[in-house]
Formats: structure tokens, sequence, C-alpha cells
């Protein structure tokens, strides 16, 4: 029998600024995305009940969309309004319970938004996520120690998991290599991607380290932009302007005990428990799966996120993906606006923009097959999980 919320929901519309250095304010970026999605759907300001709010991490410094936005877009008599924020798995979790809150009768028609501006004028990206302003004060105590040893921030976390991986599987730079210019490949076909000159094996080996085994091309850009969809019940979805993508499955998975004796947080991550939820829900099975947009902070998120998904076994992801089959022309086609690493960091609305792009249809050159669209979110250090399937196909 059919889980009740498989296919109760979709996503009907679909709002993006430009994305990289462009230098608005988060409220001015998001507006224009809310406005640009609730058009998309055609539908009016005054028809949209709930507003679910994501500010990225200029909500933890400053400067960030709250729940002022409500009166910035001059919107009113919401029956549903949350500012929430699970990191990069957040644009999964706010369709989700916009799919619920549909189905629970709290509200009809629902805009999900992400805007962030972490690149300042004149500032180099990297001083982004890692500059002084961004940074916690300084622990003390035991707690400093791995801070003083050089220890701190993603870049070693995801540096410490995918080192992990390669000594345990034999996992090889070459392998993580496929993946970022598979992804570049798919950017040269989107005019949304911030990188688009195609790059080679050499060129991935020759970038340079940021914390090693990472290079440059391991690693996600950064961007100023925003991102808003809108999520309405299917029932009114197949009347509505644009082909409705519907929302088959949802899942979550957050294992915490990441400091636990023991813990294999590096190669055992959240997506495991999200993919039982995700896929029992959607009625289907990885070998089901036409496509997927995965989030992909970095080269080894792609790899060890299929493992767990279960498209392969464990420790097989390097040889998985060593023979281009996430890329142009793939059996597997992954991220195909180029993803986070070379299409824009709009955190867990990358993968979630590209995904409403393919179940439409509307992806030119780079449309693959959108029968059955696995689309993940992932935050924290491999901390925090969430999935959705999605397909033009409601049943």
């Amino acid at each position: 029998m059919a889980h009740p919320l498989r296919g109760s929901a979709a996503i009907t519309g679909l709002g993006m600024t430009p994305m990289g250095r462009i230098y608005k304010s988060a409220n001015e970026l998001a507006a224009d995305a809310v406005r640009d999605a609730i058009a998309d759907a055609g539908l009016g300001k005054e028809e949209i009940d709930g507003l679910l709010i994501n500010p990225g991490i200029t909500g933890f410094t400053g400067g960030g969309i709250g729940l002022g936005l409500q009166n910035y877009l001059g919107m009113t008599n919401l029956r549903l309004m949350n500012h929430m924020n699970g990191a990069g798995s957040t644009a999964a979790q706010m369709v989700q319970y916009a799919t619920m809150a549909i189905n629970a009768g709290m509200a009809t028609h629902v805009v999900c938004v992400f805007a962030d501006t972490p690149l300042q004028d004149g500032s180099r990206s990297g001083a982004a996520y890692g500059g002084a302003n961004r940074l916690p004060p300084r622990p003390k105590g035991m707690s400093g120690l791995a801070p003083a040893a050089g220890f701190f921030g993603p870049n070693t976390q995801y540096a410490l998991a995918a080192s992990r991986h390669m000594s345990m599987y034999g996992t090889t730079h070459d392998q993580l290599g496929t993946i970022a210019v598979g992804q570049r490949a798919w950017a040269g076909k989107n005019p949304h991607a911030q990188k688009q000159d195609p790059i080679t094996l050499e060129d991935y080996h020759n970038s340079r380290w940021i914390v090693e085994p990472l290079h440059l091309l391991d690693c996600c850009l950064v961007s100023n932009g925003a991102v808003a969809v809108v999520v309405s019940p299917a029932e009114q979805a197949k009347d509505m302007p644009q082909p409705p993508v519907y929302v088959l499955g949802m899942g979550q998975g957050h294992p915490g005990d990441r400091g636990k004796a023991g813990s294999d947080w590096e190669t055992e991550t959240g997506a495991k428990i999200a993919a039982k939820t995700v896929f029992s829900m959607a009625g289907v099975g990885p070998g089901d799966v036409t496509q997927t947009q995965l989030y992909d902070c970095y080269t080894y998120t792609v790899l060890v996120t299929l493992e767990d998904y279960g498209f392969c076994k464990k420790g097989e992801g390097g040889p998985f993906v060593e023979d281009g089959k996430l890329g142009p022309g793939g059996s597997l086609p992954t991220n195909t606006g180029g993803g986070e690493l070379s299409g824009y960091y709009m955190w867990g609305m990358t993968p979630l923009s590209e995904a409403v792009i393919q179940g439409r249809g509307h992806g030119g050159e780079r449309q693959a097959n959108n029968d059955v669209i696995l689309c993940t979110g992932n935050g924290g250090a491999l901390s925090y999980h969430a999935a959705l399937v999605l397909s033009p196909h409601r049943n």
C-alpha cells in the first residue's frame, strides 16, 4: 500500500538569483528569489500562506535573513512560518515540512527560501568561511588543543574523513578527481554555473592543496545568491503553469555521537538512515534512480553518499565512479548543473534547484532521464542529512 504522503505535494515554483559575487543584501536577494518563485508558480503573493526561511552562514554572523523577511516581502496572514537551520540539510527539510503541513491542512502554498551573502567586496573567497569574523571565540582548556594543532573548520574535518576512506578502502585521488572533472563538464552546459571552463585530471592534480588529501578542485565554491521554491498540493499542481515535480519520498538521518570512541562518522553517514525512509516512502530503490542531485561540498561527500544509499557496497565508491558514470553520457547522471563544486554554492538549494529544473524537463543540453531523482542535503561534517525522491510522475 502506497504511503499517504507519496505524491501528495509538488514543487510548483522556482526562483533563482544570479550567483557568485553579487553584492546585494540577503533580504534583497531573498526577495528577488521569492518573487520569481511565486510568479513562476502562477500565484499571487496573497495566495502564499506559508514561509520557511534558511539563512546560510550569514544567519550565524549577522546580516542574514530572519523572521523579518515576512515584513520585508509584505506578506500577511501566513498560516505557517519558521526560521530553520539544519545546515546543508535544511533545503530538503523545508520541502518535507511544507509537504507535511499541506497534508495536515495547515497551509496550501508554502515558499521555502535560502539566501546567503558570505562574499564581501574586495575579500578572498577563502575568507568567507574561515575569516576572523566567521570563527567562534578562541577556545580554552582541552577544547583548544585541536585548533592549536590546526584542526578546525570544515576543510580539515572532511580531509580527515576522506583520508580515512582512502586508508581503509584504497580510494585514490584519481577517483575523487573523476568526480570533479565530470561535474565541471556538466557545469559547461549550465548558463547559471560559476565555473564553466573544462578541466582534466591533470588540472585536478595540479590544483593546490587545501588540506591534504583535498585539492582546491575537491572543494565547493563560495557564492552569494538566493533560491526559493513553492510547494503546493498535488491536486492543484497539475493545473498550475509549470510541470509539477512531485515529492514521492522524504527522509532524514542524523547519527550523532561523532566524538564517541569507535564512531565511524567519517565513512558511515546519516545518508544510511535517510535512505531507508526515503526509498520506502517512494517505493523505489537505488536501481530505480535515474539521476542523482547530491550535496557535494567536497568530492568525497559525493562518493560516500553513493555508498550509503546503496548504489555500491561500502568501500567500493572509488571503483564505482572511476569510469565517469556520473558525468555527461554516464549511466548515473549526477549533479547535472555542476553542483556545488562548479555550479554555485547555495547549501542544499543547489541540488534541489537542479532537481526541479531536471524534473520539469527544462535542463536543455544537460537534460537527463528524470523518472526518479534522488536529491540530498548534508550539513556539518557529515553530521546532518536529509533527502527527497522527486519525479515528474505522481504515480
